[in-house]
Order: structure tokens, then sequence, then C-alpha cells
């Protein structure tokens, strides 16, 4: 028997800690493209982090709109255009936003989702949605990393659908973001146990 590739088990390891499979169709086309095993990893540990923050913010604030399966599928194709654009899994740049929504686009997906990939890195547009904005923060804190910018847009949206202060709202996802943050070292380290190339 053949064990699996290293894209098979990023797509497939239940990892450490145990992290949610991508979207079927999700999985497919990162198949279909042979995608780096580290994209893969990354996808998956962002969807995961997504995950948990759409079930949060769906609960905490019950009167707030959200499309929660867009936030998961935006969170599991947002860096998708680093298939064409390899270099950026490992070092700066921005041609992969754009690049992954015309590959979605090509693929058939629908352009209200595919237009993650390529506002994932600009939550300061003054037309972003809220899911765009948790798909931005699961992308910034699945590694524990904290934007007060973007964090205070998500917060000025939960204190106007909740009708609270800022401050009680800046407290409440500060906590779950927080315990979200405890884990990042294990996703880390996830991520890394798969190479950049198959």
């Amino acid at each position: 028997m053949t064990p699996p590739n290293p894209l098979e088990r990023a797509l497939g390891d239940p990892g450490d800690p145990p992290m949610r499979p991508l979207p079927p169709a999700v999985t497919a086309l990162l198949l279909r493209l042979q995608a780096p095993p580290r994209l893969a990893a990354h996808l998956r540990a962002v969807h995961d982090v997504a995950h948990e923050l759409a079930g949060w913010t769906r609960e905490h604030c019950p009167g707030l709109p959200l499309d929660r399966e867009a936030v998961l599928f935006g969170a599991a194709t947002h860096d998708i255009g680093k298939t064409v654009h390899e270099a950026e899994l490992s070092g700066p740049g921005s041609a992969h936003e754009e690049a992954g929504r015309e590959l979605l686009l090509a693929h058939g997906f629908p352009a209200e989702l595919a237009r993650f990939a390529g506002t994932h890195a600009s939550w300061a547009r003054p037309a972003v949605t809220t899911e765009e904005l948790l798909v931005s923060t699961a992308d910034k804190v699945w590694k524990n990393k904290r934007v007060p910018d973007l964090e205070d847009r998500l917060v000025a949206r939960l204190a106007e659908a909740n009708g609270t202060s800022r401050w009680e709202e800046f407290l409440a996802l500060d906590d779950v973001l927080g315990r979200i943050g405890e884990q990042a070292g294990r996703r880390l380290a996830f991520q890394a146990s798969f190479p950049v190339r198959g």
C-alpha cells in the first residue's frame, strides 16, 4: 500500500490540535491543482479558526447578518493564488490575491465566494463585509497575530448589532481571540511539517 503523498496528508491528517477538513469542493480543487502541501496545511489552519470565529460570532451576536458558509469558503481559499505565485508561500507579496480570485472564477466558483481570495488583506475598504472581516481576522489570529485596526472594525460591527459599547465588545472579542491564539504554536508546527513543494 502506497502511503499518501504530502498534499494528501496535509488535506487529511487530523492535525494537532485537530482541524476540520476543508469543504469538499476546495479539497478537490487543491488536488486538481497539485497545490503545495504547506499551502493546504495553512488553508486548513485558517479555515479551522474561521469555523471557531463564525460560530462564536453567530452565538455572541445573533442579530448580526452572517453568511457562515461564505466565511468558511473564504478562509479555505483565501491564499489559493499562491498555487500560481509560489514564491509568496515563503516570502512577501500580494500578486496571489487577484490571481486567486481569477483562479476561482476560472474554475466555476461564483464571484461572491471568489472575492475573498482578493480581499483578505484589504479590510480597510469602506464596503468591507462582516464576512470579509472574519476571514481577515482568522488569517491573522491562527498564528496569534493581533491587528488592532482590523479588530476595531469587527468590534464596531458587533457593538452596532448588539447595541452595546465598543469596550464590551472589545473585551468579548479579545477573550475569544486570546483563546484561539493559545494554539498558535501547534498550528504553526502543523503547517511547517509539510514541504513547500510536493
